[in-house]
């Protein structure tokens, strides 16, 4: 992630000014990522003790418990930017850009907020009610990003609207991933097991919805900067 943010800053003056608010805010949301990813780790050491027993690595609770309010916080705030970074790359009217980026940015806040109080119960029913809150706004969101914004992305052009439909349908089956680790704790599994299973999907799936999303990001309005300097793109 910190690599990331490295790489999409160093390219902004490779870009046309058109497009370099969309390659700072992918900047910003790796360098939050990457802030509260050291904060998670820290966290994750002071909540479990590995000893060695008789050859073999055991793992038991500290007794400090594991802080994963980071991770929320880091999607309320990075979860709305990516979504607006790539609605300001794809350059569309101002105000068909501002409703969207508001429509969409909230409603992914609200799916945030809503998570998290599931994720810190142990009691099954309220993590199932919590989930299927949060899962309101998150379909709503997948579904414009996969049908809502076809029109938008069919009015770029040719060379740009493939990496256009690769960012949205990369966001949409990273995104995906998250309910599935989100219920890991809800079909038995418990303790560190459930946490070591939730922390790995949740950051696969992170390295994805943003570094890699960023990549296609850069991408695009790299491939928009040459066509604009080559007096072929009109918008």
């Amino acid at each position: 992630m910190g690599s990331a943010t490295v790489f999409f800053w160093l390219q902004l003056g490779n870009v046309s000014k058109n497009y370099r608010t969309a390659l700072t805010i992918t900047g910003i949301v790796t360098w939050i990522a990457t802030y509260h990813y050291f904060r998670i780790f820290n966290s994750w050491v002071e909540a479990f003790e590995v000893n060695e027993v008789g050859g073999a690595y055991a793992v038991k609770v500290s007794g400090t418990p594991f802080n994963d309010a980071y991770r929320y916080v880091d999607w309320l705030l990075t979860v709305p930017l990516l979504l607006i970074e790539l609605i300001l790359v794809m350059k569309l009217p101002a105000g068909e850009t501002a409703a969207l980026s508001t429509k969409l940015g909230v409603a992914s806040a609200v799916m945030v907020a809503l998570g998290y109080p599931g994720e810190i119960q142990e009691n099954l029913a309220v993590r199932w009610f919590w989930w299927a809150l949060a899962m309101i706004p998150f379909a709503y969101v997948v579904f414009s990003l996969l049908v809502g914004l076809g029109a938008a992305t069919a009015k770029q052009p040719e060379s740009v609207a493939g990496l256009v439909s690769a960012a949205r349908y990369l966001t949409a089956v990273s995104w995906l991933t998250y309910p599935f680790v989100y219920i890991i704790k809800n079909v038995g599994l418990a303790g560190p097991t459930a946490t070591m299973y939730e922390q790995i999907g949740y950051s696969v799936a992170d390295v994805m919805a943003k570094a890699v999303f960023g990549v296609l990001i850069w991408a695009i309005a790299n491939e928009k900067s040459r066509l604009e300097g080559e007096g072929k793109l009109l918008r």
